[in-house]
């Protein structure tokens, strides 16, 4: 009995060991997609890789944001010409804020007060009070304004026009433009490097990515694509993650129906990765184990384990997935 004791015993002791020595397993996050066509949020729990929600809002919701204090996710309504707040905890629509006719990507200030809204039927980008509801000014952009970035120190905001072709910079503080840089046919998103040193802007026709100096308002590069067995009109760049160390960006190439891996220090294509039918956009889980892209004609969202640049899973949503907002549950 007293050897069987201490056999338990260290077989305790020995659980206990290798129970303290497991890796816990990775935080799950959820993943907002607003879907285009059929007017919903469809709510993703990363770690079952299911849709465990699907959220009725206004219609052709596009542009897709959680607000800084993760209580509510943000949705471009651009047929209601209204920007709907979700409740994170109820899941309900719960009020909305003005925008400007067909509101579609926005960003936020650091701190979540001011959010900027492009109004693609317009051609300005609105301004508005989010605490308050309410719209505080306008700024003139080109024609169709889309793409949407603040810079790091929060003293710039981009905007693109899809017809101008221009990235427009415009000052926080006067709300007036300051500069406006061409870059290729019908540009989408812009992104900005963590350190501020670089602007990347997607031009879908012209089927480029420029790199803009944002201090001297150039552009000093054009990422471009070959995909053997596509035609070049094929490839048309859109959405653009950057990881956050500033290495790899992961850029989605629409009807192509693939992401290009970008080795970001020496701006060349590493790989391209199969994803769903006609990609859009992209994020990043808030650990940035995963990049999780939206498939438009597929009606499906891509899984890409960034460290192995692997898709791994595929995941059904609604129709027409567009815009993607991460957030931890």
């Amino acid at each position: 009995m007293m050897m069987r004791s201490a056999t338990m015993r260290c077989m305790c002791v020995i659980g206990i060991a290798i129970g303290l020595g497991r890796a816990e397993p990775a935080a799950a996050f959820l993943a907002y997609i607003s879907n285009e066509k059929s007017n919903t949020v469809s709510v993703i729990d990363t770690d079952s890789w299911t849709v465990t929600a699907t959220i009725k809002v206004g219609q052709r919701p596009r542009g897709i944001e959680l607000t800084r204090d993760g209580k509510s996710v943000l949705v471009a309504v651009g047929d209601d010409d209204t920007v709907q707040v979700i409740d994170v905890a109820s899941r309900k629509v719960i009020d909305s804020l003005p925008s400007g006719p067909d509101p579609e990507l926005f960003t936020q200030d650091a701190v979540g007060k001011i959010l900027y809204i492009a109004n693609e039927n317009d051609n300005t980008v609105t301004i508005v009070d989010i605490e308050k509801r309410a719209r505080i000014g306008d700024v003139q952009v080109g024609v169709e304004p889309e793409g949407m970035a603040i810079s790091p120190d929060g003293k710039i905001l981009i905007n693109t026009s899809e017809t101008t072709n221009m990235a427009h910079f415009i000052d926080t503080a006067t709300r007036e433009i300051v500069a406006n840089v061409l870059v290729d046919a019908r540009p989408r998103y812009a992104e900005f490097k963590r350190d501020g040193s670089e602007l990347w802007v997607s031009s879908e026709i012209g089927g480029t990515v420029s790199v803009i100096d944002p201090a001297k308002r150039d552009v000093i590069h054009k990422i471009t694509f070959e995909i053997p067995g596509l035609r070049r009109e094929a490839i048309q760049p859109v959405g653009i993650g950057m990881t956050k160390d500033a290495k790899t960006a992961f850029i989605a190439l629409g009807p192509a129906n693939r992401i290009a891996v970008v080795d970001v220090a020496s701006r060349k294509v590493l790989k391209y990765l199969l994803v769903g039918q006609r990609v859009w956009h992209v994020a990043f889980t808030p650990d940035e184990k995963y990049l999780l892209t939206t498939n438009g004609v597929s009606n499906d969202v891509s899984v890409i384990d960034v460290a192995a640049q692997k898709v791994i899973k595929t995941i059904q949503v609604g129709e027409l997935p567009w815009g993607i907002a991460m957030a931890r549950p």
